[in-house]
């Protein structure tokens, strides 16, 4: 049977496999830009036109397109020029990580005038974790202009201009999975345990290997005994090792058995159907309370107490007496997913040298060197680890999830191997965001001034130590660091259940312990009858005041007057707002308004290393290199400035590549905002001692100074002598000095600092649904110096969406044997264009004579401020308190309708 497709430019005429969708035809014609995210048609990232018409090319048939034209976001670029709305994405900077840009590009080049005007419906089925929608909506309204107005013209692809942005709307970005696979490459299925507690009797896998092209399977017996955390510090006593890469008893449901590989996904999925596991089903405990109880089931042998966190000062109990009011409450967070578009993914192979090469979605390429060497007994030096650009993260990086069993497979097999988590791996058996219990006790006398802060902070690690100890610690370190009180004690523990492991999520902790802590200030506030922003402004700490616990190498945070700043520009744009926006209102429709704070340590305590080298090329241009990845925080753009204006040159002459273990020979990797605080420091040092290196080359050669010699974009100028870059590398070897520089930068070398985000909402709850609508929301930051506002504004629009999305309906949802039952993007939906307007975002800018001059972290702590301030808003509008997340409509509903509190009681 014949079959012809035109997929852009040229015709194909291979013949699909049998139930094979459009999408993995395209990729295996190297059509990379067509994405994976869903493979249920909810996200969008795969979206192509047929004939024209946008498609989701994971639901179409590839059989169904003989006869027809394709075009993906690669054959839009034509003629060497951009489409025009391409070119319209590219200059609104309309993406982050830039994984969801080509299916957005592609809906919005079949947009009609009909659909255009009425964008939330007509994007509805396109997804973006990142951005927040503001710049998306930006781009395409921009590329279809109004009736009247004149089309722009196309754009040509500039040849140095930015090459990021050109990358990314072309599709030519290339992400874990986009390079060409090595010839002979296997597939990896895995089969998943259906209990939450279960010892493995026996495995039969005769039937699953009897299938044509299973070349192996995998189990507890094939898997290194060696028991480590699946967590990545750089500090390695950080998590407990307690984790297998296949082990024989089984503690959430979801975890793997037993790994098929095959010559194609769909075979080794076929086999693992056919693998009969017996087990032992073994008593489990789901409920952390209960985990710490006399009696409990024990998760692992050691106990269920993964760690502890005891710290105070002063007399918490002398301090309650002493209140004039005492305020108590206990609240609860829910269980959420990362939901990155890119799902986990590793490939395994041996390189031409011989060497083990893993290319893996990961934000810690070395850690995953070191943490793999270990567990498998290798030499470092055998074992490269490379990523490409991440779609999304959010922590998820941080953690070993696909890597080690692809090594296991290439080991055992001895040929090329790939393991892609699909959307339901993501949602049923990857880390999740811890659920944390906090009870808070607050006194104060009557004007505010708080007296006592007690807390008892519950966090379920789930049923693997990964993260734990560290994001209790990071909970009740960071969250807590803004408050002035006398005497304040916390009680926490981070306990191990059998439920799904958690892990690093944006914010590792502190938003769960925010969103007590700044929830029970505003009942305080209320009790008071104070202003809730009047109120804060009494209870935080004054400049040149210290925080209450120490942070990075024990040393204590000190208050600048970023948080002054913040509170100051937040009370007059909120009174601004409520003063020339009135609040709309109607039968139903309660109206209100909430307020929160929230901060961050500046370098996090666990001894992150960075180290960037730099190296003048033959061309004039420079090589950067970091084992920072791109994930969205557009961190790479920011590391080449930094290296530009150290080097005295423009930055598209600053080429920063992929990380990549064999280009460092450590770095701790691009998580807990490090990004630019350490890494940038590394590579501003580098730069010095290399643009040093080139003033001594050019003195050398010119008999000038080198004092005189100042290094420019095409030259050395030597007191009025230019030197071109490109002789100063030819000469250079004569010096015996490469012009090639190194430099590191520990989290113990940087004074930690205090990084601040206040966030305001005014929302309308309508009373007869239950459903909560955002009608204002605005962010005030102290970033320090920002370096990039249009990045880092981002950062902040899309942490907020994200934050709405978990305070208001996100909510990884496990039946009571421990089954996720959100195993989709419907049923676990994220924010949609749609759903929330836009923040409006404000910088506070600093003095000159400022301490707080220095950039601070913008990736997670916007997020942390998210949830109490909608809850609180929520709370102004109904007069009742929800201590539980989500506020999902059901649940506003009940307790409106009920005429009580979010806990069950009434609330004045």
């Amino acid at each position: 049977m014949g079959f012809s497709v035109r997929i852009d430019d040229r015709d194909s005429h291979e013949v699909p496999r049998p139930g094979q969708c459009l999408r993995t035809y395209l990729r295996e014609r190297g059509r990379t830009g067509v994405k994976k995210g869903c493979d249920t048609g909810d996200c969008g990232a795969c979206t192509v036109h047929v004939d024209g018409l946008a498609v989701h090319s994971c639901l179409y048939p590839a059989h169904r397109a003989d006869g027809r034209v394709v075009t993906t976001v690669q054959g839009l670029a034509e003629g060497g020029q951009l489409h025009h709305v391409q070119e319209a994405f590219a200059r609104s900077r309309a993406f982050q990580c830039g994984y969801c840009t080509p299916g957005f590009v592609m809906t919005a080049t079949a947009l009609t005038p009909e659909q255009l005007a009425d964008l939330p419906q007509a994007l509805k089925g396109n997804l973006c974790r990142c951005t927040g929608y503001r710049p998306i909506d930006e781009a395409v309204r921009g590329a279809h202009p109004r009736r009247g107005e004149e089309s722009r013209p196309p754009c040509p692809v500039p040849e140095d201009g930015d090459a990021v942005a050109r990358g990314v709307v072309t599709g030519g970005a290339r992400f874990t999975l986009d390079d060409s696979a090595p010839a002979g490459m296997l597939h990896i299925a895995l089969v998943r345990s259906p209990h939450r507690h279960a010892r493995i009797l026996d495995i039969d896998a005769s039937a699953a290997s009897a299938v044509p092209g299973v070349h192996a399977v995998l189990t507890h017996h094939d898997a290194p005994p060696t028991r480590f955390s699946t967590a990545l510090h750089e500090n390695t006593d950080d998590d407990p090792a307690d984790t297998r890469v296949l082990d024989d008893v089984v503690r959430h449901v979801g975890q793997r058995v037993a790994a098929v590989v095959a010559d194609s996904p769909a075979t080794a999925a076929q086999a693992c159907r056919l693998v009969r596991v017996t087990y032992e089903v073994l008593p489990a405990v789901a409920d952390p309370e209960q985990a710490i109880g006399p009696g409990a089931v024990q998760v692992h042998e050691d106990g269920n107490v993964a760690a502890v966190f005891r710290r105070g000062v002063g007399d918490v109990e002398r301090g309650l007496a002493e209140a004039d009011v005492v305020h108590e409450g206990v609240f609860h967070t829910q269980r959420v997913q990362h939901t990155a578009l890119e799902c986990h993914a590793s490939r395994v192979w041996t390189d031409a040298d011989g060497r083990l090469h893993v290319r893996a979605a990961t934000q810690t390429p070395h850690l995953v060197r070191r943490r793999l060497c270990e567990v498998f007994g290798l030499d470092r030096d055998r074992l490269r680890v490379t990523t490409g650009r991440l779609g999304g993260s959010f922590g998820r990086g941080q953690d070993l999830q696909t890597e080690d069993i692809a090594l296991l497979a290439a080991l055992r097999t001895g040929r090329p191997v790939q393991l892609e988590n699909t959307r339901t791996d993501e949602l049923t058996a990857t880390t999740t965001r811890h659920p944390f219990h906090v009870r808070v006790t607050l006194g104060a006398r009557r004007d505010g001034t708080l007296t006592a802060l007690k807390l008892r902070v519950i966090a379920d690690t789930g049923a693997y130590g990964n993260h734990g100890p560290s994001v209790l610690d990071v909970a009740c370190t960071e969250a807590l660091a803004l408050y002035h009180c006398p005497n304040l004690a916390v009680d926490g523990t981070c306990v191990r259940t059998h439920n799904v492991p958690a892990g690093a999520f944006r914010g590792y902790g502190a938003g769960q312990l925010t969103f007590a802590v700044e929830s029970a200030l505003d009942d305080l506030a209320h009790r008071l009858r104070l202003d809730p922003l009047a109120l804060r402004e009494r209870v935080y700490l004054r400049p040149g005041q210290r925080a209450p616990f120490p942070g990075a190498g024990e040393r204590y945070p000190v208050m600048d007057t970023g948080l002054l700043r913040c509170l100051r520009l937040l009370g007059q744009v909120r009174a601004q707002r409520l003063r020339t926006r009135p609040a709309p209102g109607g039968q139903h429709r309660s109206v209100g308004e909430g307020l929160a704070v929230a901060t961050l340590h500046t370098v996090p305590a666990d001894g992150h290393i960075a180290q960037a080298a730099v190296a003048l090329r033959s061309d004039g241009h420079y090589d950067l290199a970091t084992a920072v990845p791109e994930f969205g925080t557009g961190t790479g753009e920011v590391l080449c400035r930094i290296a530009a204006r150290a080097l005295s040159t423009s930055p598209d002459h600053v080429h920063l590549g992929d990380a990549d273990t064999d280009l460092l020979d450590h770095h701790s990797g691009g998580f807990a905002s490090t990004g630019i605080v350490l890494t940038g420091r590394a590579v501003a040092a580098a730069c010095r001692t290399l643009a040093e290196r080139i003033r001594e080359v050019a003195a050398v050669h010119t008999g000038i100074a080198a004092d005189s010699c100042r290094p420019g974009v095409a030259a050395v100028d030597c007191d009025g002598l230019p030197l071109p870059l490109t002789a100063v590398h030819s000469r250079s070897g004569t010096t015996g000095r490469p012009l090639r520089a190194v430099a590191s930068v520990s989290a113990r070398d940087v004074v930690p600092a205090l990084g601040f985000s206040a966030q305001w909402f005014r929302v309308e709850v309508d009373t007869a649904t239950g459903l909560v609508r955002v009608l204002d929301s605005v962010h005030v930051a102290d970033a320090g110096t920002v370096m990039d506002t249009t990045r880092c504004r981002g950062q902040v629009e899309g942490a907020v969406v994200q934050g709405i999305g978990t305070t208001l309906w996100e909510d990884l949802a496990t039946d009571s044997e421990g089954h996720v039952i959100t195993t989709g993007l419907r049923a676990y939906s994220i924010p949609h264009f749609g759903d929330v307007p836009p923040t409006e975002v404000h910088f506070v800018e600093h003095s000159d004579d400022d301490r707080a001059v220095n950039p601070k972290p913008m990736s997670e702590l916007p997020y942390n401020s998210v949830a109490p301030a909608l809850a609180n808003a929520v709370r102004d509008a109904t007069g009742i308190r929800f201590t539980s997340l989500p506020l999902r409509p059901d649940t506003v509903w009940a307790a409106t309708s009920a005429g009580g509190r979010g806990d069950g009681t009434a609330q004045g």
